[in-house]
């Protein structure tokens, strides 16, 4: 597409104030396959519908681990969520080795953000194609942060980033209420019914294309420290409890199914 000379990089405005590369940059994480993430009093959850780019090739990572308290799902270009998924890995290390803790969950998602919107001032430079739903817990308590490829990041309660999200979304807006009461297994709950909105209707969840993140704290009497729960990823087999419970009576397998085919090479 060519829009008049004004997309050729990410550091010239058109006319009318938009930079187009970074409006290219979310059509990439629009193509990339749903990714919900919510978040209670004690626990944050991440649910993430996975793609193979053919029946002969293994499922795409949707969910990856980053800290002990922290983690990330993506939608977009795994390549480019590979690359700051491991810049986080060294900003919590570095946080350990410095500081002798974790590193705050906004601050460590303030830094991607800065690091996005640097690509945005340098002509050589390019925008990320990933949008990411950041998990994490501090002493502040559980948070839940999205990331957009123009470095703008937001704290959200809820949220869907991906294609077909906004079924997921209106999900989660209907049950909104709900959520910050809900323990852990009501919020993977929640979670995996707000991604079987967003699938075809000839499409289900199964064990090989669906996988779950959580991550929270333990409940204690008010004014005492809880204690941590780490983040922990649920895949394959792991699943099949998962959805057994959250989706019976609702014709979901646990075996099979696709999860859909990927527009580009590793879009996710």
């Amino acid at each position: 597409m060519f829009r008049n000379n004004y997309d050729n990089d990410a550091i010239t405005f058109s006319p009318q104030g938009r930079i187009f590369q970074i409006e290219y940059a979310s059509e990439a994480v629009k193509q990339g396959s749903v990714t919900v993430g919510l978040c209670s009093k004690t626990h944050v959850v991440l649910v993430a519908l996975k793609r193979n780019a053919e029946d002969l090739s293994s499922y795409q990572k949707k969910i990856i681990s980053v800290d002990t308290h922290l983690g990330l799902s993506l939608a977009g270009l795994a390549s480019d969520a590979r690359v700051l998924s491991n810049f986080m890995k060294r900003q919590a290390l570095a946080s350990k080795m410095t500081y002798g803790r974790p590193i705050p969950v906004e601050r460590i998602v303030t830094q991607i953000g800065d690091r996005a919107q640097t690509n945005t001032q340098n002509y050589s430079n390019r925008p990320y194609g990933v949008g990411l739903l950041v998990a994490g817990v501090d002493d502040t308590g559980p948070h839940l942060f999205e990331f957009q490829p123009s470095g703008m990041t937001q704290e959200m309660v809820a949220c869907a980033i991906g294609a077909r999200s906004q079924m997921a979304r209106t999900y989660l807006e209907r049950n909104l209420d709900k959520f910050e009461s809900c323990g852990r297994e009501e919020l993977v709950t929640h979670g995996l019914k707000a991604l079987k909105e967003s699938l075809n209707q000839d499409k289900e969840l199964t064990v090989e294309n669906a996988s779950v993140g959580v991550v929270g704290v333990s409940g204690g009497a008010e004014g005492v420290k809880r204690k941590l729960e780490g983040f922990r990823l649920y895949d394959g087999e792991q699943m099949a409890p998962l959805l057994e419970k959250a989706l019976i009576g609702e014709g979901v397998t646990t075996q099979g199914g696709e999860g859909g085919t990927g527009e580009s090479m590793d879009t996710s």
